[in-house]
């Protein structure tokens, strides 16, 4: 096995078999191993890497539909409680979230990670909010759940919108290049056969949390993201027709 690690350039991080200088769309979780399924990428971990990257090094049309179209929400009771993902796999999406696209090179995403420990302060912070405003409202079985699914995850990654003070740009477009990131997120935990959903529920309406996560000025918290490993799949999906959804003007 290690011989074989070696050539496809893996490395090896607790159980898991992790990525160090590719990226492999297709590969899956299995016993804590990734599997790969089709010929590995070429991973540029530097933007002068990446800008070099010649077309040969990049993935086919038909794996990058494949991917895209595998991408599923999945939650923290499917997650495996006995692994948690290698911090190094995090980094790894974090930094595909900051290659999204974005108007005048704000990079208006900042991210918070909770992880071991951390876990317990955020789900503690976000169920005592809860239980602190709630009041007739109040359900135990949210309050739990609010307690619980952040124990349950790997890593929970709070996802902020920073304004620029510098650049004068409508606050929509960094709201939508935050979104970009965030799809980058999901995109890359598919391809790493992690799982992963995108809350805006918890704290992320609550003025409270500004404080907690620091957050200043226009600064916004646009939701939270769970990670996990994956204990059961999340079923396929489905979309409707996209030639009901699109007007096309060819003259």
């Amino acid at each position: 096995m290690s011989n074989v690690l070696s050539c496809l350039g893996l490395s090896t991080v607790g159980n898991v078999q992790t990525c160090s200088k590719l990226i492999t769309p297709s590969a899956h979780l299995a016993d804590g191993l990734f599997f790969v399924r089709i010929p590995p990428l070429i991973f540029a971990s530097t933007k002068k890497a990446a800008m070099s990257s010649s077309s040969e090094n990049l993935p086919l049309p038909a794996q990058i539909n494949q991917l895209i179209r595998s991408r599923r929400s999945v939650f923290p009771d499917q997650f495996r409680k006995d692994i948690s993902i290698p911090d190094d796999i995090i980094w790894q999406l974090l930094e595909n979230a900051n290659w999204a696209p974005n108007h005048k090179q704000t990079e208006p995403w900042r991210f918070v990670v909770f992880s071991g420990e951390g876990r317990k302060k955020f789900a503690s912070f976000q169920a005592s909010r809860y239980k602190e405003s709630a009041g007739e409202k109040f359900r135990q079985d949210k309050y739990d759940k609010l307690l619980n699914n952040p124990l349950l995850s790997s890593h929970i990654v709070a996802i902020i919108l920073k304004r620029s003070t510098t650049v004068n740009i409508p606050e929509m477009e960094e709201i939508a290049a935050v979104a970009c990131a965030v799809e980058n997120i999901y995109l890359s935990a598919t391809a790493y056969g992690l799982g992963g959903y995108w809350s805006t529920g918890g704290i992320t309406y609550d003025p409270a949390a500004r404080t907690f996560l620091g957050l200043e000025g226009e600064d916004r918290l646009m939701g939270t993201f769970y990670l996990g490993m994956v204990r059961i799949t999340s079923p396929g999906g489905k979309r409707g027709d996209i030639k009901e959804k699109t007007i096309w003007v060819k003259e």
